[in-house]
């Protein structure tokens, strides 16, 4: 047990070293890239009167800026209904101007927050307030974590982030529908990638927001990830009716792929790091173990990987081998 302990005392450090190495790039160095620092954005009509704004299927950077999420805009018959707002104000402006060359002349009506990751809410103070919308859990944890993440994003992606401030949505969502500007909107409270995460559906095209409860070619990320509860959740949404699905990343879906994906590589990723755990292996040793074949093609695998072992494998650890309070 004591060789044990000293084993995961030094998984501990090492966790707590590569969590920093993740957010340590060099935020001065974005003013070498001033003058590039315009998002290159382009809508993809994915149903009648619904864009996709895809994301690079990658992990922030210097050079994409953030820019590795997929939002929407949905024109609705008295304005826009929008979902996700983006990593940063800039994109926020970008974004904006692209819905009114898209759909001139027309409001932004309401503008969901699926989660409180960083890429899907800091573009928010580009919009009204009072039209950003999200379950009351949402709001609370970019209160709560808001701060740290745009801090985390400076250090992360440099100038890009210049004049972003993290800002909550204005309106907490309570019901399981809303019609917005002449359009229903279904809304489904789940949770899992982390302890809020709405998902939303056009009910007149069928189209199903699913935030990062679905990846698509790209591998999921777990920082605030409770691996049972997002399998049920993909069950959930497995089963609702719907046209396609577009997830927080990656590839539009019209099979339901995203949904088998994402629970498949989930279960592979919790089964071999418990065995891991169970093993004796430390945390660079489980780090090391080889990603199955079936998710090599998948992008960032390898990165996102190793991150969730960061995340992950200290609870595995102690839910396997739990203090001893001796008296």
């Amino acid at each position: 047990m004591k060789n044990n302990r000293n084993r995961r005392a030094g998984s501990y450090s090492r966790r707590h070293v590569l969590q920093l190495l993740a957010g340590t790039a060099c935020a001065c160095c974005g003013s070498v890239h001033a003058n590039k620092l315009a998002y290159d954005l382009t809508a993809t009509e994915i149903a009648s009167g619904t864009w996709a704004v895809h994301g690079r299927s990658e992990y922030f950077t210097l050079e994409n800026g953030g820019n590795i999420v997929n939002v929407a805009f949905i024109e609705v018959p008295d304005g826009v209904v929008v979902v996700d707002s983006g990593p940063s104000r800039r994109y926020g402006e970008a974004l904006l101007q692209l819905i009114e060359k898209t759909v001139p002349g027309k409001p932004v009506l309401r503008v969901y927050n699926t989660h409180h990751h960083p890429d899907h809410f800091l573009g928010n103070q580009v919009f009204d307030r009072t039209v950003i919308a999200a379950p009351q859990q949402v709001i609370d944890n970019i209160l709560a974590e808001g701060d740290g993440f745009a801090d985390n994003m400076y250090r992360l992606v440099g100038d890009w982030m210049r004049g972003t401030a993290p800002i909550a949505p204005g309106l907490a969502l309570e019901g399981d529908s809303e019609e917005i500007g002449g359009r229903k909107f279904s809304l489904f409270y789940l949770s899992g990638h982390t302890s809020s995460d709405l998902v939303i559906r056009d009910d007149q095209t069928g189209v199903l927001f699913s935030g990062d409860l679905a990846f698509y070619n790209r591998a999921p990320t777990t920082p605030h990830a409770q691996i049972e509860v997002w399998q049920e959740s993909l069950q959930t949404i497995s089963a609702l009716d719907r046209e396609l699905i577009l997830p927080g990343h990656g590839l539009r879906d019209d099979s339901g792929a995203s949904i088998e994906q994402t629970a498949d590589y989930l279960d592979w990723l919790h089964r071999g790091l418990s065995e891991a755990a169970a093993s004796g292996l430390t945390m660079n040793e489980a780090m090391a173990l080889p990603v199955p074949a079936r998710f090599q093609s998948i992008d960032v695998v390898q990165t996102e990987y190793q991150r969730s072992v960061v995340h992950m494998y200290l609870t595995l650890e102690d839910d396997l081998m739990p203090l001893i309070d001796v008296k």
